[in-house]
């Protein structure tokens, strides 16, 4: 194909807060690896931090770096042993590069591999017009899901496998934290054949967008509403069957221990700031299963989340805000404010 020199990309240029909008080399893709052309893109958490430039980001990402790991867009160029792709076709990605000679890749748990690195954190990422992938990490998109819910298919699969971590069918489940993820795990779980699904949150703004986009979960403004007396008026006698954690707050995760049934079982997104303290006899007392979750199951979690959209599962109401790549100030400005859900980037246009 014929491709230009230069693209537009959001960079992080130098340490500092913000990004800045530069022209960037395309990428020169090698013999395994294909040349992506992004339509949408969607800004994560984990992007405000790169923006912020907090502890964490001056840390991990090296300057200058193309950042953005959340995208949809078209296959334009294919390297020579690349097969079962197609030059136009509409895709999504894993953003998470793995090797290939840990035990656990060799095993194929490749969610799993220690020297895995994430596009736009320590890899050039996808806030550009042309993204250099793996064809390995190429996610085909089917026609029925749109390229703005392939652009958040990567934190849907956050959802996904959080939610997906134990069986669900006929269950009772407590999801603390209403951000976008654990939203759209709260509309996994009721897909998936939960019974009760509550979600918790101090927020106000976030728990009206989850009764937007999740009507039939039950939402619980911990700071004005005792969960006890949601536990009681649900019917619940002896507590809660899972736990999703989203939320990265100690506080919430001992809520959730208190409320789940002895025997319960945890699923732990959220990441607490620095060290918490955790009253590891209680956990042990109540027999509880607590499994931490990172990233997706590859390829897992993405057939699952793709089979489910296709088979009625409707997130599309989390994206509050889908904007220009012009107007990507107030997009971070939207997620910043926690008010938003998510939000999306279009770079067509360009």
């Amino acid at each position: 194909m014929s491709k230009p020199n230069t693209m537009t990309a959001l960079e992080k240029s130098k340490p500092e807060e913000g990004l800045w909008k530069v022209q960037a080399p395309v990428p020169e893709i090698g013999p395994d690896e294909v040349l992506i052309k992004i339509n949408k893109t969607g800004i994560c958490g984990t992007d405000i931090h790169i923006w912020n430039w907090d502890d964490w980001a001056s840390a991990t990402v090296p300057t200058p770096m193309i950042t953005g790991h959340e995208f949809a867009g078209e296959i334009v160029e294919m390297g020579r042993n690349v097969e079962g792709l197609a030059i136009g076709q509409r895709c999504s990605g894993e953003g998470h590069i793995i090797g290939h000679e840990s035990r656990q890749a060799r095993a194929g748990k490749f969610h799993l591999d220690p020297g895995t690195r994430g596009i736009g954190v320590n890899i050039q990422g996808a806030f550009a017009q042309y993204l250099r992938l793996p064809a390995f990490n190429v996610v085909p998109l089917p026609d029925d899901v749109p390229d703005e819910i392939g652009a958040i298919l990567d934190p849907l699969g956050n959802a996904v496998h959080t939610a997906l971590s134990f069986d669900l069918l006929g269950e009772d489940v407590l999801i603390t934290g209403a951000g976008p993820i654990g939203i759209m795990a709260a509309a996994v779980c009721k897909h998936a054949g939960a019974r009760h699904v509550v979600i918790t949150d101090i927020n106000p703004d976030r728990l009206e967008l989850s009764r937007h986009v999740v009507p039939n979960a039950r939402t619980v403004n911990v700071a004005t509403e005792d969960l006890n007396d949601v536990m009681h008026g649900l019917g619940l006698k002896e507590g809660f069957d899972v736990g999703l954690e989203m939320s990265g707050s100690q506080v919430a995760l001992d809520q959730m221990v208190e409320a789940l049934v002895m025997g319960g079982k945890i699923a732990l997104l959220g990441i607490p700031p620095g060290k918490s303290p955790v009253d590891w006899s209680r956990i042990v007392f109540k027999a509880i299963t607590i499994k931490g979750v990172y990233g997706r199951e590859m390829f897992e979690t993405w057939y699952k989340m793709i089979a489910m959209l296709q088979n009625g599962l409707d997130v599309s109401r989390v994206i509050t805000h889908e904007l220009p790549l012009g107007e990507f100030r107030s997009g971070f400005e939207a997620m910043k404010s926690g008010k938003s859900g998510k939000v999306v980037l279009d770079w067509r246009g360009l």
